[in-house]
C-alpha cells in the first residue's frame, strides 16, 4: 500500500497558529522540528510547571482551541525557514502580530487575550517545552489522510479543510481510513521508518472552522455518529530518522 507526502505542517505555539513546509528532517524518538515547541501556561498550569517547566506538561495546563474556538483561527509561525526567529501570526479578527517568543512572550499574552473565555484561567506566560507540548507525553508525530478527510467531508456534507486537526503529515493514496489499519506496521519513506503506534482521538477543538473561528459543527459527536468511536488519524513513532519532502512515496 502506498501514498505520498502531500502536505508537512508544524504549529510552533501549541493550539496558536500553524505553517506549511516543502521538506523537514525525522530523527529517531523525536517529534517533528519545531511542532507545539511553545505554549501559553493559564493560572491553572502555573503551579504543574515551575519557573522553567523542565518535562511534559498535559494539555490542560495551557491554552487550547477545545476551551476557544477562536484560536483556531490563528495563523503563521516561523516561515518556511528552520526554527528560531521571530514569529508572525495572523487572524481575522486581530491586528497581525509579529515578536520574538524569547523576549517578548508578553506581546502574545496580550494579543490572545480577546479569544480566551474570561471565566477561564487567564494567560500567564509563554514557555518553551523540554521537547515539545504535544498532547501526548511520547515524541510521536501525527499522521492523517486527504482520502479519509474527502470521505468525511462527504458524509457530513461541509468542506472540513485540515487546518482544524493540526496534524504533522497528511498523506495521499490510501483508500479513505486505510490508516487505522495500520497500528503496529512499520511506514517507510525512502530511508526513513515510522512505526504506527495508535489511532488519534478528537476533543471539540477540531469542531471549529479555522477560516472564520466559529463552531461549525460538533465534531467528536459527528465522528461517534459515522464511526462508533472519536478517532481521526495516527500517531506514529520515528524509527530511523531521515530527511523528507512532499511528493515522497510512502510504504506501508
Amino acid at each position: 500500500m502506498t501514498a505520498r507526502v502531500a502536505r508537512i505542517r508544524r504549529h510552533p505555539i501549541k493550539a496558536i497558529g500553524g505553517e506549511d513546509l516543502p521538506r523537514t528532517r525525522l530523527d529517531a524518538a523525536r517529534r517533528l522540528p519545531g511542532d507545539r515547541l511553545w505554549a501559553l501556561l493559564t493560572e491553572g498550569g502555573e503551579r504543574h510547571a515551575g519557573a522553567v517547566p523542565q518535562r511534559w506538561l498535559p494539555k490542560s495546563c495551557f491554552l487550547r482551541g477545545a476551551a476557544s474556538a477562536g484560536l483556531q483561527a490563528v495563523c503563521g509561525g516561523w516561515g518556511e525557514g528552520a526554527e528560531g526567529g521571530r514569529i508572525r501570526l495572523t487572524h481575522p479578527d486581530l491586528p497581525d502580530l509579529d515578536f520574538d517568543p524569547e523576549a517578548e512572550g508578553p506581546r502574545l499574552v496580550e494579543w490572545v487575550r480577546p479569544l480566551w473565555p474570561q471565566d477561564k484561567p487567564a494567560p500567564t506566560r509563554l514557555v518553551r517545552g523540554p521537547t515539545g507540548w504535544t498532547d501526548v507525553s511520547q515524541p510521536w508525530i501525527s499522521i492523517l489522510s486527504l482520502s479519509s478527510l474527502a470521505d468525511l467531508e462527504g458524509r457530513l456534507g461541509q468542506p472540513l479543510g485540515i487546518e482544524r486537526w493540526r496534524g504533522n503529515l497528511w498523506l495521499e493514496g490510501w483508500a479513505p481510513y486505510a490508516e487505522r489499519e495500520l497500528i503496529g506496521h512499520v511506514l517507510t519513506l525512502g530511508g526513513v521508518e515510522l512505526r504506527v503506534t495508535e489511532t488519534i482521538g478528537r476533543c471539540p477543538a477540531t469542531s471549529a472552522d479555522p477560516t472564520t473561528s466559529r463552531i461549525d459543527i460538533d465534531m467528536p459527536e459527528a465522528l461517534e455518529a459515522q464511526f462508533g468511536h472519536r478517532d481521526f488519524g495516527i500517531y506514529a513513532e520515528v524509527v530511523t530518522g531521515g530527511d523528507i519532502a512532499l511528493g515522497d512515496e510512502v510504504r506501508a
